[in-house]
């Protein structure tokens, strides 16, 4: 049937300018009138459901259609008409607003069809004579504005119709955001929060509640569509998921309708955002008791969130617990009153009047054959006699908007027509100026609350939160538990008392709907393959990456200088790891470096008690004294190593350990030479100890000392050694340690030591079998071979070794190969000292 009303309002429209073009304008089809009216200087017009259904009739495309016949009353638009006219009468009865200017009205049925809505739309416009005057077509609109529609889809509708006329229409209940288009919908206004708000609002209510993994239903029509298709892309930037977006309408057939019951049934999300009209809830509702289908929290939209029908139809709780967002409660001193006496009525529209009379009282006037109801109607029936659905006052937020409306466009007449005490002139004003003015327009009710349009011609978004809890009464009540306010900073628009909300099931906790359970810190979210993001799987951070936040995405890595502790929740600083005086490795090698140092004074101590005895002298006293000295010296230089690396001591201890060695060193080549020099002499003919006497045996140690010296000042002056924090050999700890600096020199030092032990070992290995008692070229050659095995030895497990443990090797063979010199070299010599004195002579030096 819609169909068919659309094909001829575009048929009327299409003769209506073919018209404009000729002398006289002919009203096309049939006329349509209005319900109620009252004849005023200037004109409102106002379009409602009164009827919420239509009879189906059988159409032969032969004739013209009947005139539709409406069906099933609808108290609510009643409401709505009756605050449109407590807003008129208000007006005409003020001193102040419109003096001597009576406003009237011409409301009018839609029935509940688009179509019609457009038809009386149109008739607004043309006004509902049969046929006009010989005249043109463009005259004035028939009305100053018009006020409605309830739903979003027939507003669309209608504002598009009269959009190109700039004839102003201003609804109280369509939220859809499309309205907001003011290319297609250039004089559309309302007194409500447009659904671009209401969208985002809900998915921050649901954010708020934590509830990441939710179902949503939406009516199949503008309105449910275009706030679902926000909320949606909303809710997904927040984190939110939706398991399913079920479109419905009670007109669905219902094999369609139980899929989308199986669906929820199946679904795993506990809780269901319904973007739905009363409607469509209703007939829905109906369809979860029948299937048995409960414990869900739903979250509501202003379309049913407050509506006391819904709730007195709920009578198996499937919505008890719900959360919502509604229009903030105010009242309008003396509408409620004013709705509930319907009397007036009767002047403005008897037919309407007896229907509406009939439906409420279950009654009928004598003079209608009419047998559905039995008991005559007097005129005299009482208030406490009509249906709770028609007392109900719950919606009077959304009345008070239609009583903002009507108030809307009187004062800004009243601006346009330049009224004081009164008002110069009674005619109405052009579209056009009228729709800018009506824009500007701010003012307070007597009630004070302000009212003015923002920059789309829609109401500041401002909500109140509401929960159905159980009351006294049968049915579920409406507690205020929160607000929102678009109108303040991100962080402070949602406000909720969470503690005063009862839930689903009468739980007084939060209810859980997530798809994966939320990972605690240290873990981070890997989104399981193929489903949405929100569906995930709770991995443990790799060592050395932590995450301190719940539901992480990814795992950060610790400084350099910190580790993650065992929970990978938090970066504890690394243990820093040297070779330190305080533990035992450390007083150990201390002791044996500072012993080893001890011993080597006594040595010296019994070689200068001793000193002019024949073993002392024999085995060269200078430079046994040179290299005793430089035993000392290469005992102590290994305390270098031990302690935190500084950048002094990590100069030092190779600089200190090379040029010690070197001098021990030298100072054993020189004993080797003086042992090999002695032996040539003795040969006939030979002079030799010429030129290897003790000057050149000073220069010949200095020399060769001086040569390490020179290596360790290029070393030091290019690329010293300095401290350094070794994190990539144990990821958990520090390992402070000195960096050679240049490897060159590193390399260098060591293998300028090592050439002249070699070089000592073959001199001395060459002297080992010469005849004399005195002959300490074997004890040598031993000293040297423990020296190079020890040295050799070294290099292997220095690169090997981790940590502190580098470090104690390298003491380790600066302590043995020095234990070795002292040992292989003065131990035997101290014997014979000590406990074979009789040996120490020069008798048995010579063999005699």
């Amino acid at each position: 049937m819609e169909p068919l009303f659309a094909l001829m309002h575009v048929v009327m429209t299409i003769v209506s300018f073919t018209r404009a073009n000729e002398t006289a304008c002919v009203l096309q089809g049939q006329p349509v009138y209005p319900q109620l009216w009252k004849d005023g200087d200037i004109i409102l017009g106002g379009v409602f459901s009164f009827h919420s259904s239509w009879e189906v009739r059988q159409i032969t495309y032969l004739t013209t259609p009947p005139p539709l016949k409406c069906i099933s009353l609808n108290y609510r638009d009643f409401q709505y008409a009756q605050s449109m006219l407590y807003a008129i009468e208000e007006i005409n009865n003020s001193s102040t607003l419109l003096p001597g200017v009576k406003l009237g009205y011409r409301v009018y049925d839609t029935c509940g069809s688009m179509a019609m809505a457009v038809r009386v739309t149109m008739a607004l416009v043309n006004g509902h004579e049969n046929t006009t005057s010989n005249g043109s077509c463009t005259k004035q609109g028939y009305v100053q504005a018009v006020l409605g529609d309830t739903t979003s889809s027939k507003s669309m509708a209608m504002a598009k119709s009269i959009g190109p006329f700039r004839l102003p229409m201003i609804s109280h209940y369509a939220t859809c955001e499309c309205l907001s288009d003011k290319i297609k919908y250039p004089s559309f206004l309302r007194t409500i929060t447009s659904d671009y708000y209401q969208s985002r609002a809900l998915a921050e209510l649901v954010r708020h509640f934590g509830w990441t993994w939710v179902g949503a239903i939406r009516t199949d029509d503008d309105y449910g569509n275009t706030g679902m298709a926000t909320f949606t892309k909303v809710a997904e930037k927040m984190g939110i998921c939706l398991e399913y977006s079920l479109p419905f309408l009670r007109t669905y057939p219902e094999d369609k309708v139980l899929r989308i019951i199986e669906q929820i049934k199946r679904s795993t999300s506990r809780v269901i955002v319904g973007f739905l009209v009363y409607g469509d809830l209703e007939v829905l509702l109906h369809k979860f008791v029948e299937h048995n289908i409960t414990g869900f929290q739903w979250v509501g939209t202003e379309g049913w969130i407050s509506d006391s029908v819904i709730a007195s139809m709920d009578k198996h709780h499937i919505l008890h617990g719900a959360v919502g967002l509604t229009i903030p409660k105010n009242e309008v001193t003396g509408l409620k009153d004013f709705i509930l006496d319907i009397k007036p009525l009767k002047s403005s529209g008897s037919a309407i009047f007896t229907e509406l009379w009939e439906d409420l009282f279950q009654c009928k006037y004598s003079n209608k054959n009419d047998s559905t109801f039995t008991t005559e109607c007097t005129g005299e029936e009482e208030q406490s006699d009509m249906p709770n659905t028609f007392t109900d006052m719950s919606l009077m937020p959304i009345f008070s908007n239609v009583y903002k409306g009507v108030y809307s466009v009187a004062h800004a007449i009243h601006d346009l027509l330049g009224c004081t005490d009164k008002c110069p002139t009674k005619k109405k004003t052009d579209p056009s100026t009228f729709l800018r003015n009506l824009r500007k327009v701010s003012f307070k009710t007597k009630d004070g609350e302000e009212v003015y349009f923002d920059e789309n011609g829609e109401a500041v978004a401002k909500y109140e939160i509401i929960n159905w809890q159980l009351g006294q009464i049968k049915h579920d009540v409406f507690v205020s538990v929160g607000l929102y306010d678009a109108s303040l900073p991100v962080k402070d628009r949602l406000s909720v008392n969470i503690g005063s909300i009862i839930w689903a099931n009468n739980k007084t906790k939060v209810p859980v709907s997530v798809c994966s359970e939320s990972c605690p810190p240290g873990t981070r979210k890997a989104v399981q393959k193929g489903r949405p993001v929100c569906c995930y799987d709770c991995i443990p951070c790799t060592e050395g990456e932590i995450t301190n936040m719940t539901d992480s995405v990814t795992c950060l890595r610790c400084n350099e200088d910190f580790w993650s502790n065992l929970k990978n929740d938090g970066c504890v600083k690394k243990e820093t790891e040297y070779l330190s005086y305080e533990e035992i490795m450390g007083i150990l090698l201390t002791t044996i470096s500072i012993v080893g140092a001890f011993i080597t004074v006594l040595v010296a101590v019994i070689f200068f008690r001793y000193k002019n005895t024949p073993i002392v002298k024999a085995n060269n006293s200078e430079l046994s004294f040179l290299l005793l000295f430089s035993l000392m010296l290469c005992f102590l230089c290994s305390l270098t190593f031990i302690g935190r690396p500084t950048e002094w001591s990590c100069m030092l201890r190779h600089t200190a350990f090379g040029i010690t060695f070197v001098l021990c060193i030298s100072c054993v080549l020189g004993k080797t030479l003086v042992v090999l020099m002695a032996f040539k002499a003795t040969l006939p003919g030979s002079n030799v100890m010429k030129w290897f006497g003790p000057v050149q045996q000073r220069l010949s140690v200095l020399g060769f000392t001086l040569i390490q010296v020179l290596i360790c000042i290029l070393w030091l002056t290019t690329s010293p050694p300095f401290p350094f924090k070794n994190i990539n050999y144990f990821k958990e700890r520090i390992i402070l340690e000195c960096n050679v600096g240049s490897a060159l020199g590193f390399w260098a030092v060591l293998g300028y030591v090592g050439f002249l032990a070699l070089w000592c070992f073959i001199l001395a290995f060459l002297a080992r079998k010469l005849p004399d008692k005195f002959n300490e070229a074997k004890f040598i050659t031993f000293s040297m071979l423990i020296f190079c095995a020890v040295w050799i030895a070294f290099i292997p497990a220095y690169v090997s070794s981790p940590g502190k443990f580098t470090v104690a090797v390298e003491i380790f063979a600066i302590l043995a190969s020095s234990f070795g010199l002292l040992f292989c070299i003065f131990l035997p010599k101290c014997y014979l000292i000590l406990f074979k004195p009789e040996k120490n002579s020069k008798r048995h030096m010579m063999g005699k």
